[in-house]
């Protein structure tokens, strides 16, 4: 009867588990939300087709697209850009920058998605960045992916493999340091996620610099009309739960969208449209479980379950065979 009472408990354990995460989940949603900072954010989703993106002959009206919808009427603190939202070199080109420190009203900042080159002795190393503009026409600090996509962005084992890039480019990308917080004058502290970066749980933010929400800039285009960008947007609503921040995601044709720390969608632009969302950054929840602990609290709980069941067998084993040696001796 104590054996059977034992298995039943160790097959009600994974049970036990739903339901404490449950009951923990159901408690934070419950309690009051952290004041929001006043700051006001403007997404662009320009919907420039891939194919047309990055032809030399597009470059300015791509360029001029973005000014136009920057610039249309309403405040803003944060104008976010996607990935590689300005086809070329932005930090070369004083032209440019000059244009969008125009557009950008006193005080205001502008992340976006631009490719950067690096000259060195060993050759030129190319990076997939977002950096952060001002009003003043100066680069305020960036941020280099780190987790580039296998044959899109790079070639694993260069020179070993006959394979070439699936898509056009100068080059392969150099892979950035890892997560990193970035300070903005007046603004609250920001990681930033390029593409999929926001699919790797525990990756996106820095552990020691605890930012207040997360930027995703994405180039969703190449997913076409399948159901890629809505599986990328579930993927960033995840971050968004786990880490216990919002996430505001710029994508080029979509989706753009504004998740709150909870996970929940403020706002939206749908793939193929074109267009702005202006919205209030939602405030960062205190730090989870997860955003504690990471994956070492799932560890955590496989080892105590699997230390509670050998122990719940050696019991067992010793209550038969003291049985088994009572009657024997009796």
């Amino acid at each position: 009867m104590a054996v059977g009472r034992q298995r039943l408990i160790i097959s009600l354990m994974p049970l036990a588990g739903i339901v404490t995460m449950w009951a923990v989940g159901t408690l934070r949603l419950q309690s009051d939300a952290p004041q929001p900072p006043d700051v006001d954010l403007r997404i662009v989703q320009g919907n420039v087709p891939q194919e047309e993106k990055w032809a030399p002959e597009n470059r300015e009206a791509t360029f001029a697209l973005y000014l136009e919808l920057s610039t249309q009427p309403g405040d803003f603190d944060v104008l976010l850009w996607p990935e590689t939202a300005f086809p070329g070199f932005l930090d070369e080109d004083a032209q440019a920058r000059a244009r969008i420190a125009a557009a950008l009203p006193d005080g205001s900042v502008l992340l976006t998605g631009v490719p950067d080159r690096v000259l060195s002795e060993d050759g030129t190393r190319y990076f997939n960045t977002v950096q952060a503009f001002d009003d003043t026409n100066e680069i305020l600090t960036g941020y280099a992916k780190h987790h580039l996509v296998p044959f899109g962005e790079y070639v694993p084992f260069r020179g070993w493999l006959p394979i070439e890039r699936l898509t056009a480019g100068l080059g392969d990308f150099t892979p950035g340091p890892g997560p990193r917080t970035l300070a903005l004058p007046g603004m609250p502290l920001v990681a930033v996620a390029i593409c999929y970066e926001i699919i790797f749980p525990g990756h996106v933010v820095d552990d020691m610099f605890r930012p207040d929400w997360i930027f995703n800039a994405t180039n969703d285009s190449w997913f076409g009309t399948s159901i890629g960008p809505e599986q990328h947007l579930a993927s960033a609503r995840m971050r968004a739960v786990e880490e216990g921040l919002p996430v505001i995601r710029a994508a080029n044709t979509g989706i753009s969208a504004v998740i709150d720390a909870n996970g929940e969608i403020i706002a939206r632009l749908d793939t193929g449209e074109r267009g702005i969302i202006d919205a209030d950054l939602p405030s960062a929840q205190p730090p989870t479980p997860y955003a504690l602990f990471g994956d070492w609290m799932l560890l955590a709980l496989i080892l105590a379950s699997w230390s509670w069941a050998l122990a719940a067998n050696a019991t067992a084993n010793y209550r038969r065979m003291r049985k088994t040696v009572m009657q024997r001796c009796g």
